[in-house]
Protein backbone atom coordinates (compact mmCIF):
# COMPACT_ATOMS: atom_id res chain seq x y z
CA UNK A 1 0.00 0.00 0.00
CA UNK A 2 1.33 3.42 -1.01
CA UNK A 3 0.67 6.42 1.22
CA UNK A 4 0.81 9.86 -0.35
CA UNK A 5 0.92 13.33 1.14
CA UNK A 6 -2.86 13.79 0.94
CA UNK A 7 -3.11 11.18 3.70
CA UNK A 8 -0.60 12.72 6.12
CA UNK A 9 -3.19 13.70 8.72
CA UNK A 10 -4.72 10.24 9.00
CA UNK A 11 -1.27 8.60 8.92
CA UNK A 12 -0.08 10.56 11.94
CA UNK A 13 -3.41 9.97 13.68
CA UNK A 14 -2.69 6.26 13.44
CA UNK A 15 0.79 6.46 15.03
CA UNK A 16 0.24 9.34 17.48
CA UNK A 17 0.01 7.06 20.52
CA UNK A 18 3.58 5.80 20.12
CA UNK A 19 5.08 8.70 18.19
CA UNK A 20 7.16 10.26 20.96
CA UNK A 21 8.47 6.92 22.22
CA UNK A 22 9.55 5.88 18.73
CA UNK A 23 11.06 9.28 17.94
CA UNK A 24 13.35 9.12 20.95
CA UNK A 25 14.10 5.42 20.51
CA UNK A 26 14.90 5.54 16.80
CA UNK A 27 17.12 8.65 17.10
CA UNK A 28 18.76 7.48 20.36
CA UNK A 29 17.25 10.62 21.93
CA UNK A 30 19.43 12.89 19.77
CA UNK A 31 16.26 14.51 18.42
CA UNK A 32 16.02 16.54 21.63
CA UNK A 33 19.53 17.94 21.04
CA UNK A 34 18.62 18.82 17.47
CA UNK A 35 15.57 20.77 18.64
CA UNK A 36 17.60 22.70 21.21
CA UNK A 37 20.13 23.72 18.56
CA UNK A 38 17.41 24.72 16.11
CA UNK A 39 15.64 27.03 18.54
CA UNK A 40 18.95 28.65 19.52
CA UNK A 41 18.92 30.07 15.98
CA UNK A 42 16.08 32.42 16.93
CA UNK A 43 17.97 35.63 17.52
CA UNK A 44 15.86 37.01 20.36
CA UNK A 45 12.64 36.64 22.28
CA UNK A 46 9.65 37.02 19.98
CA UNK A 47 6.04 37.98 20.66
CA UNK A 48 3.90 35.31 19.05
CA UNK A 49 5.43 32.34 17.23
CA UNK A 50 3.77 29.96 14.78
CA UNK A 51 4.87 26.33 15.10
CA UNK A 52 3.89 24.51 11.91
CA UNK A 53 3.36 20.73 11.94
CA UNK A 54 3.64 21.02 15.71
CA UNK A 55 2.81 17.35 16.26
CA UNK A 56 3.14 16.57 19.95
CA UNK A 57 4.55 20.06 20.63
CA UNK A 58 8.17 19.20 21.44
CA UNK A 59 9.54 22.08 19.37
CA UNK A 60 6.97 24.55 20.69
CA UNK A 61 7.83 23.60 24.26
CA UNK A 62 11.54 24.03 23.50
CA UNK A 63 10.83 27.58 22.28
CA UNK A 64 9.38 28.38 25.69
CA UNK A 65 12.19 26.60 27.54
CA UNK A 66 14.65 28.93 25.82
CA UNK A 67 12.40 31.93 26.49
CA UNK A 68 12.16 32.78 22.79
CA UNK A 69 8.43 33.61 22.68
CA UNK A 70 5.68 35.18 24.72
CA UNK A 71 3.11 32.83 23.21
CA UNK A 72 2.88 30.11 20.56
CA UNK A 73 0.19 28.87 18.21
CA UNK A 74 0.89 25.30 17.11
CA UNK A 75 -0.90 23.92 14.06
CA UNK A 76 -1.11 20.42 12.66
CA UNK A 77 -3.30 18.39 10.32
CA UNK A 78 -3.45 15.44 12.71
CA UNK A 79 -6.06 15.56 15.46
CA UNK A 80 -4.40 12.60 17.16
CA UNK A 81 -1.03 14.34 17.36
CA UNK A 82 -2.63 17.53 18.66
CA UNK A 83 -4.39 15.55 21.39
CA UNK A 84 -1.05 14.11 22.52
CA UNK A 85 0.44 17.59 22.40
CA UNK A 86 -2.39 18.98 24.48
CA UNK A 87 -1.71 16.32 27.13
CA UNK A 88 1.85 17.65 27.43
CA UNK A 89 0.67 21.25 27.59
CA UNK A 90 -1.79 20.38 30.35
CA UNK A 91 0.83 18.43 32.28
CA UNK A 92 3.35 21.26 32.04
CA UNK A 93 0.70 23.90 32.78
CA UNK A 94 1.44 25.82 29.58
CA UNK A 95 -2.14 26.46 28.50
CA UNK A 96 -1.63 30.21 28.82
CA UNK A 97 1.40 30.04 26.52
CA UNK A 98 0.58 27.47 23.81
CA UNK A 99 -2.63 27.25 21.78
CA UNK A 100 -3.20 24.36 19.38
CA UNK A 101 -5.28 24.45 16.20
CA UNK A 102 -6.00 21.86 13.53
CA UNK A 103 -5.03 23.64 10.33
CA UNK A 104 -3.53 23.04 6.91
CA UNK A 105 -0.34 25.04 6.36
CA UNK A 106 -1.27 25.49 2.70
CA UNK A 107 -4.29 27.63 3.69
CA UNK A 108 -3.79 29.31 7.06
CA UNK A 109 -6.64 31.15 8.77
CA UNK A 110 -4.39 33.94 10.11
CA UNK A 111 -4.16 37.43 8.70
CA UNK A 112 -1.12 38.79 6.88
CA UNK A 113 1.90 39.83 8.98
CA UNK A 114 0.52 38.22 12.16
CA UNK A 115 3.45 36.27 13.61
CA UNK A 116 6.84 37.44 14.84
CA UNK A 117 8.54 34.14 13.94
CA UNK A 118 7.73 30.66 12.65
CA UNK A 119 9.22 27.23 13.23
CA UNK A 120 8.74 23.76 11.82
CA UNK A 121 10.46 20.61 13.02
CA UNK A 122 10.53 17.47 10.89
CA UNK A 123 7.38 18.46 9.05
CA UNK A 124 8.23 20.53 6.01
CA UNK A 125 9.04 17.45 3.93
CA UNK A 126 5.41 16.37 4.39
CA UNK A 127 3.95 19.49 2.77
CA UNK A 128 1.74 18.45 -0.15
CA UNK A 129 2.85 21.51 -2.13
CA UNK A 130 6.14 22.77 -0.74
CA UNK A 131 6.20 26.10 -2.59
CA UNK A 132 2.62 26.92 -1.61
CA UNK A 133 3.20 26.00 2.05
CA UNK A 134 6.34 28.14 2.29
CA UNK A 135 4.62 31.12 0.66
CA UNK A 136 1.72 30.83 3.10
CA UNK A 137 4.09 30.83 6.07
CA UNK A 138 5.82 33.86 4.59
CA UNK A 139 2.45 35.61 4.23
CA UNK A 140 1.56 35.33 7.93
CA UNK A 141 5.00 36.43 9.14
CA UNK A 142 5.72 40.07 9.94
CA UNK A 143 8.48 41.77 7.92
CA UNK A 144 11.75 40.85 9.60
CA UNK A 145 10.20 37.70 11.04
CA UNK A 146 12.52 34.71 11.30
CA UNK A 147 11.68 31.25 9.99
CA UNK A 148 13.49 28.22 11.46
CA UNK A 149 13.26 24.80 9.84
CA UNK A 150 14.67 21.58 11.30
CA UNK A 151 14.55 18.71 8.85
CA UNK A 152 16.18 15.45 7.90
CA UNK A 153 18.65 15.64 5.04
CA UNK A 154 20.93 13.44 2.98
CA UNK A 155 24.33 12.24 4.16
CA UNK A 156 27.05 12.83 1.57
CA UNK A 157 29.83 10.62 2.98
CA UNK A 158 29.43 7.36 0.98
CA UNK A 159 30.60 5.07 3.81
CA UNK A 160 28.29 6.61 6.38
CA UNK A 161 25.52 6.74 3.80
CA UNK A 162 25.76 2.97 3.24
CA UNK A 163 25.19 2.13 6.90
CA UNK A 164 22.67 4.92 7.36
CA UNK A 165 20.56 3.60 4.47
CA UNK A 166 20.53 0.12 5.99
CA UNK A 167 19.26 1.54 9.27
CA UNK A 168 16.90 4.16 7.88
CA UNK A 169 15.35 2.12 5.09
CA UNK A 170 15.26 -1.33 6.72
CA UNK A 171 15.84 -1.43 10.48
CA UNK A 172 13.86 1.72 11.35
CA UNK A 173 10.71 0.68 9.40
CA UNK A 174 10.81 -2.77 11.01
CA UNK A 175 11.04 -1.38 14.55
CA UNK A 176 8.44 1.26 13.76
CA UNK A 177 6.04 -1.33 12.38
CA UNK A 178 6.47 -3.61 15.41
CA UNK A 179 5.86 -0.84 17.97
CA UNK A 180 3.24 1.27 16.17
CA UNK A 181 1.37 -1.72 14.68
CA UNK A 182 1.12 0.33 11.50
CA UNK A 183 2.36 -1.46 8.40
CA UNK A 184 3.22 1.56 6.25
CA UNK A 185 3.92 4.67 8.34
CA UNK A 186 7.59 4.01 9.00
CA UNK A 187 8.14 3.08 5.37
CA UNK A 188 6.53 6.33 4.26
CA UNK A 189 8.68 8.49 6.55
CA UNK A 190 12.07 7.39 5.10
CA UNK A 191 10.55 7.77 1.64
CA UNK A 192 9.77 11.45 2.29
CA UNK A 193 13.33 12.05 3.49
CA UNK A 194 14.83 10.41 0.41
CA UNK A 195 12.63 12.53 -1.89
CA UNK A 196 12.98 15.86 -0.08
CA UNK A 197 15.05 18.70 -1.51
CA UNK A 198 17.72 19.75 0.96
CA UNK A 199 20.69 22.08 1.26
CA UNK A 200 20.99 24.67 -1.49
CA UNK A 201 17.90 23.34 -3.25
CA UNK A 202 15.75 24.09 -0.22
CA UNK A 203 17.42 27.49 0.18
CA UNK A 204 16.24 28.31 -3.34
CA UNK A 205 12.71 27.28 -2.36
CA UNK A 206 12.85 29.65 0.60
CA UNK A 207 14.05 32.53 -1.58
CA UNK A 208 11.33 31.81 -4.14
CA UNK A 209 8.76 32.05 -1.31
CA UNK A 210 9.99 35.54 -0.39
CA UNK A 211 12.56 34.84 2.31
CA UNK A 212 16.00 36.45 2.43
CA UNK A 213 19.20 35.84 4.36
CA UNK A 214 18.53 32.13 3.96
CA UNK A 215 21.26 29.87 5.34
CA UNK A 216 21.70 26.36 6.67
CA UNK A 217 23.93 24.19 8.83
CA UNK A 218 24.07 20.41 9.05
CA UNK A 219 24.24 18.36 12.23
CA UNK A 220 25.31 14.81 13.10
CA UNK A 221 27.18 14.01 9.86
CA UNK A 222 24.43 15.59 7.76
CA UNK A 223 21.54 13.52 9.10
CA UNK A 224 19.60 16.72 9.83
CA UNK A 225 19.83 20.32 8.71
CA UNK A 226 18.78 23.58 10.36
CA UNK A 227 17.61 26.31 8.00
CA UNK A 228 17.15 29.94 8.96
CA UNK A 229 15.53 32.60 6.80
CA UNK A 230 14.00 36.04 7.24
CA UNK A 231 10.94 37.60 5.62
CA UNK A 232 11.76 40.72 3.63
Amino acid sequence: MEIDKTQVGSLFDSISKNYDFLNHLLTLNIDNIWRKKAIRQLSSKRGIVLDVATGTCDLAIEVLKQDKAQSIIGIDLSKGMLEKGQEKIDRLKLNDKITLKQEDCHSLSFEDNYFDAATVGFGVRNFRELDKGLKEINRVLKPGGEFIVLEFSKIENPVLLFFYNIYFNHILPTIGRMVSKHNYAYTYLPKTVNEFVCGEEFIEKLKKAGFTKASYKTLTFGIVTIYKAVKE
